[in-house]
């Protein structure tokens, strides 16, 4: 499926703000055999006193931007082209034994080695309430393919989606004890769940492409950031992605924009500035299934 995306991120300040440093992860990679970039291009508003480009450990494409002058407004857009493909599922993969001695006997600390996603990371804590919750419907029988199944759909029943009870820094065991929360909440949560019980997982940011109600008009913007995870099936099957939040695993319909161990790794934008008084922020996402790339996106790229 190609898609043409346009993502907007903006913010508001009550007062001038100075010596603002910001660190975006918007941009989409490319996957081998599942997602191909074909154009992108990133703006911003206004322009960047100094600004540069690299990729992180996790192979994420990362702008760095420096704003001298005072602001009240700054905004970020990304334009882009991607091709998307649904990867390939396992009909099984390894059990909980086998899973342990692959990982034990995995020969490198390369990015997307299972070792990075095993212990606690900066937003999750490997906390007994989650090995509880995982192990009172798994047993050594299972494997991990089908434990990943057995474990988001459990969680989709027990949680409710609800887009008012937290924020990006609620931690996941917050959000379980609320039994709420919206697909950053979601994903971290199972992730806990997973790592809890041996199960390498990572957190995975990107864009979802969403279909209006039968009869109603598609709104502009409407679509949403998303997040999913993404769990390590042993040595054969490598990394398998999955949607806790709407209980199914990742399709042609879902493009990756970057991986990590959790929220913080992958944050759309990070940043510190000077300033007094408070801030709005928003978003807007158009992900539009299309034969061919834009023309009016294709000339903007870069």
């Amino acid at each position: 499926m190609l898609y043409n995306i346009r993502l907007r991120l903006s913010h508001k300040y009550d007062e001038f703000v100075t010596g603002g440093r910001h660190r975006l992860c918007i941009e989409p990679v490319d996957l081998p055999e599942v997602q191909k970039i074909q154009y992108f291009s990133i703006k911003n508003q206004p322009e960047a006193f100094e600004k540069s480009e690299y990729l992180d450990f996790f192979g994420n494409r990362i702008q760095e931007m420096f704003f001298q002058d005072a602001l009240k407004e700054l905004s970020f857009e990304l334009v882009a082209c991607v091709e998307r493909v649904a990867p390939k599922l396992p009909k099984i993969s390894i059990n909980f034994v086998e899973l342990e001695n692959a990982i034990a006997n995995f020969p490198n600390l390369s990015s997307l080695s299972p070792h990075h996603f095993l212990g606690n990371s900066e937003r999750i804590s490997l906390l007994s309430i989650f090995k509880e919750f995982s192990l009172k419907f798994l047993g050594k029988e299972n494997d991990v393919f089908e434990s990943i199944q057995e474990i988001g759909t459990r969680l989709h029943k027990e949680m409710q989606f609800d887009d008012s009870v937290t924020s990006a820094e609620t931690a996941p065991e917050a959000a379980f004890a609320l039994r709420k929360g919206v697909c950053q909440d979601y994903s971290q949560i199972m992730i806990a769940c997973l790592r809890s019980i041996g199960i390498p997982a990572g957190y995975v940011s990107g864009l979802l492409r969403t279909t209006p109600p039968v009869g109603k008009p598609r709104l502009e913007g409407a679509d949403a950031m998303h997040a999913w995870v993404m769990v390590w099936c042993g040595p054969e099957v490598g990394w398998v992605e999955y949607d806790p939040t709407n209980n199914q695993f990742v399709g042609d319909e879902y493009i990756l924009i970057a991986r990590g161990r959790d929220y913080a790794d992958v944050a759309p934008i990070r940043g510190v500035m000077r300033l007094s008084g408070s801030q709005s922020c928003s978003q807007a996402v158009d992900v539009i299934p299309s034969e061919e790339c834009s023309s009016v996106n294709s000339a903007e790229s870069s």
